[in-house]
């Protein structure tokens, strides 16, 4: 059982996913038998508006951007930013830059993915595929990315261990900041 007063769960769910219909959306669900079941609401809850996306992408530490926001997300944005730049081909880091850039011009924004569990292979075949859709089809596609990324870090701080208690946070009174 996910076990947080209403103040700290939103606040985490923000730091998430700086949306704040989402956030009242899956608040309004507790409470959660488990990470999974808090996942589902997520996901459900995570159709994103063009407004809402906009409002996300304000709040969201981009990878190619430093972090700048809170201190939770902040934490975020640096491993994205790591993880993103995890490879030894020289070639991939060209074509994400490149990419990137050409993404930017095109949208006048920033890249946005969901990196965890994708090769770099797979996020530039992701770029290149994304860069032939229409503005609204690639805000859409944003919006679902920024949800995902939001499951992600979800699961790292509802799924982590607490050193206090040894049991899952998703049972356990939170310690500490978000990491």
């Amino acid at each position: 059982m996910i076990d947080l007063p209403e103040g700290e769960l939103r606040e985490r769910l923000a730091t998430a996913l700086s949306v704040p219909r989402w956030v009242d959306e899956v608040a309004g669900q507790t409470p959660f038998d488990d990470v999974d079941a808090l996942i589902v609401v997520a996901r459900r809850a995570g159709s994103l508006t063009s407004d809402e996306v906009d409002q996300a992408l304000e709040h969201h530490d981009l990878v190619a951007e430093p972090a700048t926001g809170d201190a939770g997300a902040d934490e975020y944005g640096r491993r994205e930013e790591r993880a993103s730049h995890e490879t030894d081909d020289p070639q991939l880091v060209k074509a994400l830059a490149e990419g990137g850039a050409v993404y930017e011009e095109r949208f006048g924004r920033a890249f946005v993915i969901r990196t965890a569990g994708r090769s770099r292979d797979e996020v530039v075949a992701e770029l290149d595929r994304r860069l032939k859709l229409d503005d609204e089809a690639e805000k859409q596609e944003v919006g679902a990315q920024m949800v995902e990324i939001a499951v992600v870090r979800l699961r790292q701080v509802f799924a982590s261990r607490t050193a206090e208690t040894g049991r899952g946070a998703e049972t356990a009174s939170p310690v500490g900041p978000l990491a």
